[in-house]
């Protein structure tokens, strides 16, 4: 899931998240995301990521797009309109996944959760929520389902880091040892009723709170004074984005868009044809990966710079004087001490270790190392 890049805004009046007051009173910048205001840092955005890398952080997430999909159908429903089975996921289970056009173009990727046997919550990024909300609205027509669109209904407040289990024992007796990897439980949290989610975007362990937006600052509050002993920090979108970019997540807009398809984005793994039923994309899909195994098309790679210059999106990458490439996503590692970038090569210059490979930085071809995805994998 993405959530990280600064976009335009999308209408003319901008959203605040019922945490607006908390940022602003701790002295967060806050920037235009998708046309939401938000904290884009507090203060410094390398002791931001360093505090979820090694101790704990606490994200407002409330940008964040929910839609409910109920009914007899609500399954069938979603395998349809979605490249995973959805079907096979067991209650208190969520699964990652892509909602794709019928070219296989990637229109989002999500999580679904599901909550009961008809019951699923979409999360989908902010920038596309009402693109999904559409197409999942328009491939619902014939299925005994309802599409419902819940935004309004929750705010999402994440706490990521090594520290974070601890943080939320202290303020839940929800049995936080027995809820897996992608998985989603109702609970209390100081106080609040709460859907626990484990999961994340940060390649640390930690939880999404979903809540009620009128109990998100009592929820930020609490968790905040649980995390005082531990190093917990508020953290804003640009630690949040250099955290995805070192785990090698990807970002819409930049990994991923309606111009390449999953497996395009080395996520073939995610489209299921072995599931009952058709599904938008299908035929297309299996065209693309009938070519792909004879044909590699250009392949997400991870460089990192010998040098000290930053690669940006849309950098071309070259290798003999040749373009064989483009940068998706690039930034400073915090972890590594160099800067990194995610980026689409040619299959013959993908393998890790390739030699003579740079990214062209306003006319100077700076040199980098291909390397295998992620930058960074937490110790377990």
């Amino acid at each position: 899931m993405s959530s990280t890049d600064p976009a335009s805004d999308q209408s003319s009046e901008q959203r605040h998240t019922a945490l607006d007051a908390v940022h602003r009173a701790l002295g967060a910048t806050m920037t235009d995301f998708a046309g939401w205001d938000m904290p884009l840092r507090y203060g410094s955005e390398r002791d931001e990521h360093h505090a979820v890398r090694t101790r704990a952080g606490l994200f407002d997430l409330s940008h964040m797009g929910e839609i409910t999909v109920t009914g007899p159908q609500a399954a069938a429903l979603l395998d349809f309109a979605l490249v995973g089975n959805i079907g096979a996921v067991r209650n208190g289970r969520a699964r990652y996944t892509m909602i794709c056009r019928p070219d296989g173009g990637i229109l989002d990727d999500l999580i679904v959760y599901r909550l009961a046997d008809t019951e699923f919550m979409v999360v989908a990024n902010a920038s596309n929520a009402q693109v999904v909300l559409d197409a999942l609205t328009e491939r619902a027509e014939g299925f005994d389902a309802e599409v419902r669109d819940d935004r309004d209904a929750y705010a999402l407040i994440a706490v990521q880091g090594p520290g974070s289990p601890g943080i939320l024992a202290a303020v839940t007796d929800a049995d936080l040892d027995g809820l897996k990897y992608y998985a989603g439980l109702p609970g209390t949290v100081a106080g609040v009723p709460a859907l626990i989610a484990r999961t994340g975007y940060t390649g640390e362990d930690g939880f999404e709170l979903f809540v009620r937006p009128e109990h998100a600052v009592e929820l930020w509050q609490a968790l905040t004074k649980a995390g005082e002993g531990v190093g917990l920090v508020p953290c804003g979108l640009s630690c949040r984005d250099t955290l995805r970019l070192e785990a090698g997540m990807p970002l819409y807009g930049h990994e991923l868009s309606t111009s390449l398809t999953p497996f395009d984005a080395g996520l073939g793994r995610v489209v299921k044809f072995d599931k009952d039923g058709d599904f938008v994309g299908r035929t297309a899909l299996q065209a693309v990966a009938e070519r792909a195994a004879s044909q590699p098309p250009r392949v997400l790679v991870g460089l990192v710079a010998e040098g000290r210059r930053v690669p940006r999106a849309g950098f071309a990458v070259v290798a003999g004087g040749e373009v064989i490439g483009e940068v998706t996503s690039g930034a400073p590692s915090p972890t590594l001490g160099k800067p990194i970038a995610m980026a689409y090569v040619d299959a013959a210059h993908a393998a890790p270790g390739t030699t003579g490979v740079g990214v062209d930085i306003r006319g100077s071809h700076e040199p980098y190392e291909v390397v295998a995805l992620p930058f960074y994998k937490r110790q377990k």
